[in-house]
């Protein structure tokens, strides 16, 4: 009996350890809010994570949106000749891109990027006792680390997301206009036509949920890292996995409350 239950008590035990973290990651997330708003500030820590955040992963998110786009009018055009709804892709195209592939993609590029980042500059900060120095000289580590990180993914991820849906919609207008033969002018009437102002507005609001997450546990995952180089390597990995499976979960229960109606 005992081997038969085996299986079964491992998936309990992994169910409980993902349960645990995410309550950890959920109390960590709300000391850096408690934080935010409450001084001593660092306005250069803030911008500094700002431009490594944003400017710094345009490139990745651009190429990911422009590729993306492009093959997204490739498929939908494939698909719709199935049903002669050809037509059908400037708008697909665009909703898809506002709606779900901008956002999620865009965060999980900037998960890839960032998150391992922060995890491994703050855990190599731990294993050289930096952080232990920061408090011997009276500077609280998640003032001074943790909440410019938060604050500044939180707004660098929606200017991000919006950049990536433009390009987006740019490589499926490339790839329609010069591939698929659709009239430019057309192309665009009917992109602008069926795109509504709250698409665009969700997908920000998703971007901002989006680059909180990856801060949060990029932060967490760095201050609670291992001693040693494997300790460091492990928070990084770990950072990368759960800002991924949570930008995913967190994409579904956003896409559940906008647009369940």
């Amino acid at each position: 009996m005992s081997l038969l239950f085996a299986p079964l008590r491992g998936i309990g035990r992994t169910t409980f350890a993902a349960f645990a973290a995410i309550g950890r990651i959920a109390i960590f997330a709300g000391a850096a809010i408690s934080h935010l708003l409450r001084p001593p500030f660092y306005p250069k820590e803030f911008l500094q994570a700002f431009l490594q955040i944003g400017y710094f992963s345009l490139p990745v998110v651009g190429l990911t949106a422009l590729f993306t786009g492009g093959a997204l009018a490739l498929q939908i055009y494939s698909g719709g000749a199935r049903f002669s709804a050809e037509t059908v892709v400037p708008s697909i195209v665009a909703i898809g891109m506002v709606r779900e592939l901008g956002p999620v993609l865009g965060g999980l590029m900037v998960a890839a990027r960032v998150a391992s980042s922060i995890a491994a500059e703050i855990g190599t900060m731990k294993v050289t006792e930096q952080i232990d120095a920061l408090v011997t000289l009276s500077t609280h580590p998640m003032k001074y680390l943790t909440v410019p990180r938060v604050l500044a993914a939180t707004l660098a991820v929606p200017i991000l997301v919006a950049v990536g849906d433009s390009i987006g919609i740019f490589g499926g207008y490339l790839v329609g206009v010069n591939r698929l033969g659709f009239n430019p002018a057309n192309y665009l009437k009917n992109t602008r036509e069926f795109l509504e102002i709250w698409d665009v507005v969700s997908g920000l609001w998703k971007g901002a949920a989006f680059g909180f997450i990856v801060a949060v546990t990029g932060c967490y995952y760095g201050m609670n890292s291992g001693r040693g180089a494997q300790g460091v390597g492990r928070a990084t990995k770990a950072a990368v996995v759960a800002a991924s499976v949570l930008i995913l979960a967190t994409n579904y229960l956003l896409t559940e409350v906008f647009f369940s109606a």
